[in-house]
């Protein structure tokens, strides 16, 4: 197949690497961009001096464990149905001494007789409050941009049919600021950004420009077809090759600038910024979203007073560093060996979007028949 003027995907990509005397080091911070460069095999058709590392694209990975035991908290109250993603149901809560490899999580807790049910959406978790109007539904809240309009939604929603036995627990988290954080990160000397192609329909590019104002490093918004993943390669080559660091918007076709004005009044209406613990990054101020005063009582975090433990990392589990783009999921010493998708030990490898389970399942055989291999052939 060809592309971009007639010429292959193989020899844009061959190109790149001839263009740059030294290694480039770009970081995905979007977890299907991730899971669309190993299950293609982009990666390692990459040239070697063009890299490409994933960062903390997939929420429910930055999702610290924190989260995970107030969660499990609220789910041993006989008065609660916990409702969630079914991407969180495995990642593994703080283990007591003594018991790292079995691991608290909500899919055990459920096992154990817990209320915890799999939702598709928050509108789901919401009809559920309304069908059991005796006991309080919790929706764990986890998500970026994307998916937080549909939270505020639910929660308006509630507001305005007085459901009140519907709350969130809230864990959204916005990217921007994140991402300028590992900009200005001396151990990472990343070179640009793949920005996140379903965060950006959102919010547009400008709230990217800080990346180049302040850092320097180069910025392309870029789909997810493997043909639209190069384009956003190369376009990250070409601004720093050129000197000239801009926010490229390859996906013009999708993301328009100002992104969506209507999402993001629903999202104001609901949530106000405030400080957020990101998996492996640590604090980010001003990089979470709280829900507002005037919905507290929507607000599981207010409503039910619990005790939480000291929050403890699974042993051995170099997540943290994975998601940093520090180290490969393979660098992880638990990796492939005690933790898999099957037995998962880190967030990284529980979810569909996580670096470690993209790496684990596309590792030994990245080709299938949507593959750039097949598309350069």
């Amino acid at each position: 197949m060809k592309a971009n003027g007639g010429r292959s995907l193989a020899s844009r990509l061959a190109e790149l690497g001839q263009r740059s005397d030294r290694t480039l080091k770009f970081m995905e911070v979007c977890g299907t961009h991730t899971m669309a460069a190993a299950r293609s095999g982009l990666r390692s058709l990459l040239p070697a001096n063009v890299r490409l590392i994933s960062g903390p694209g997939c929420p429910v990975c930055v999702t610290p464990v924190g989260y995970v035991d107030h969660a499990l908290a609220l789910a041993a109250r006989p008065e609660v149905i916990v409702a969630t993603f079914g991407d969180l149901m495995r990642v593994p809560g703080s283990a007591p001494a003594g018991e790292a490899r079995n691991p608290p999580s909500l899919a055990r807790a459920r096992a154990a007789g817990a209320d915890v049910r799999t939702v598709y959406s928050p509108a789901d978790a919401l009809r559920l409050a309304r069908d059991n109007p005796e006991r309080v539904v919790v929706f764990l809240g986890v998500g970026f941009e994307t998916t937080t309009p549909t939270i505020a939604a639910a929660l308006l929603a509630a507001e305005k049919q007085a459901v009140t036995n519907f709350t969130v627990l809230s864990a959204n988290k916005t990217v921007p600021i994140a991402m300028e954080v590992l900009a200005g990160a001396d151990d990472l000397g990343l070179d640009g950004f793949l920005c996140p192609g379903h965060v950006s329909i959102i919010i547009g590019p400008e709230p990217y420009s800080p990346l180049v104002d302040r850092f320097g490093v180069a910025c392309a918004i870029a789909g997810f077809e493997p043909a639209e993943i190069v384009a956003g390669v190369e376009s990250l080559v070409d601004q720093v090759l050129s000197g000239r660091p801009a926010v490229d918007n390859t996906y013009a076709s999708v993301v328009r600038p100002g992104g969506n004005e209507r999402a993001r009044a629903l999202v104001e209406q609901v949530f106000e910024p405030c400080d957020s613990v990101w998996r492996g990054v640590g604090l980010i101020p001003g990089t979470g979203l709280q829900i507002v005063e005037r919905l507290a009582g929507f607000d599981a975090a207010r409503r039910f007073d619990v005790d939480l433990p000291e929050p403890v990392e699974p042993p051995g589990c170099r997540c943290g560093e994975v998601l940093r783009g520090v180290i490969e999921p393979s660098e992880c010493p638990l990796f492939g060996r005690v933790c898999t998708p099957q037995n998962p030990r880190g967030a990284c490898m529980v979810s569909s979007e996580g670096s470690c389970a993209a790496s684990y399942l596309y590792a030994e055989d990245p080709v299938d028949s949507g593959s750039v291999r097949e598309v350069v052939a």
